[in-house]
């Protein structure tokens, strides 16, 4: 089973030879496989505030494990209300590079609405315990980020419908977790944190930006107005090597300005990342699964590799159609993780 939960995660799919458990079928209804983002994010308040002096481990566990669950329930949310609203159908992307939890039957309605009430339950339970202990602050966090993520998809607001669904994400990745992370830890939050908060906040949201640039024609003959749909695919390919070089300059700029200590500049090293992310910007996505493949196996797993068979069908393929969200999340995992990385040296140094 531990074979099983860590194929989930890697890829957000079960191998067909492998036998269905209960916990895997759940990570794959939370999309566990996205989770780092949330992990990075919470790292990265834990580290800012560690290099304050004021990290205190068992209260950051609890923290993560509030953002986790805010996390898978912010996925369910939106499998539900993009079926409620027609949107997931069983020709949209999203029943096609992972099992949709009701389109593919793995969970009723009901059931997912259960399931995302009792993870708001908790972390309603988290919050109330985080706010007696740090002050009003916590629930304000906690309530700005589950207006948020509700309102991402759900009426009246439906951000990702018109265009502020990627300005909501960053907000939530970057501010919201980052900052509210390092609050709880630190008793307060200065200027520098929220500052500090942008380049991790910007790199999530370029993943998002990927995703959506994957299905822009989707979306736009959907009547989902995402950025990519608002702005045209042209600009919003610009747009987004203009988030990944930000991310750079914005580390480089806190750096220097002394509030990322020179450690944090080993978030350079994604650099080669960045780069072919950047390239594969430049060209057009692929006609075909098997072209996909031939062109990302730097960036496919080994697992997934081993799946690929030129006689399948296009839906038999693992990730397809994703292409340039697969790049931008390879990308934004290998510069979170440096990022941390530096850190989490420097605290280490700072500290002794």
């Amino acid at each position: 089973m531990i074979g099983n939960w860590v194929d989930v995660i890697r890829t957000c799919n079960l191998a067909p030879e492998r036998k269905m458990d209960p916990v895997s079928k759940w990570l794959i209804i939370t999309r566990s496989c996205v989770f780092s983002m949330t992990f990075l994010s919470a790292l990265l308040g834990g580290m800012l505030a560690a290099l304050d002096g004021s990290f205190l481990f068992g209260r950051w566990l609890i923290v993560l494990f509030g953002l986790i669950l805010a996390h898978a329930a912010n996925n369910m949310v939106n499998d539900l209300f993009d079926v409620q609203e027609g949107v997931d159908t069983g020709d949209y992307p999203r029943a096609a590079y992972a099992p949709h939890p009701l389109l593919d039957g793995l969970v009723s309605r009901n059931g997912l609405i259960a399931a995302i009430l009792a993870c708001n339950l908790i972390d309603f339970v988290i919050a109330v315990y985080l706010t007696y202990l740090c002050g009003w602050p916590v629930m304000a966090f906690a309530v700005a980020g589950l207006l948020m993520s509700v309102f991402y998809v759900a009426p009246p607001l439906k951000l990702k419908h018109r265009g502020l669904g990627e300005l909501a994400i960053f907000l939530i990745w970057g501010p919201l977790m980052i900052a509210g992370t390092y609050y709880v830890l630190a008793g307060s939050v200065p200027a520098s944190i929220w500052i500090a908060s942008v380049p991790y906040g910007l790199a999530v949201t370029v993943a998002l930006m990927g995703k959506h640039l994957d299905k822009a024609d989707k979306d736009e003959a959907k009547g989902v107005n995402t950025l990519p749909v608002a702005l045209g695919r042209e600009r919003a390919l610009t747009t987004t090597q203009l988030m990944v070089w930000t991310f750079y300059l914005v580390t480089v700029g806190l750096t220097a300005a002394g509030g990322f200590p020179w450690l944090a500049l080993l978030a350079l090293l994604s650099l080669p990342q960045a780069t072919r992310f950047l390239i594969t910007l430049n060209h057009p996505m692929p006609a075909t699964p098997q072209e996909a493949f031939d062109q990302a196996e730097d960036v496919i797993p080994k697992d997934l590799k081993e799946r690929f068979d030129p006689t399948l069908s296009a839906d038999e393929y693992p990730l397809w159609p994703l292409w340039y969200v697969v790049w931008a999340v390879w990308w934004v995992r290998q510069a979170g993780a440096w990022l941390v990385v530096g850190l989490f040296l420097a605290a280490i140094i700072r500290a002794f």
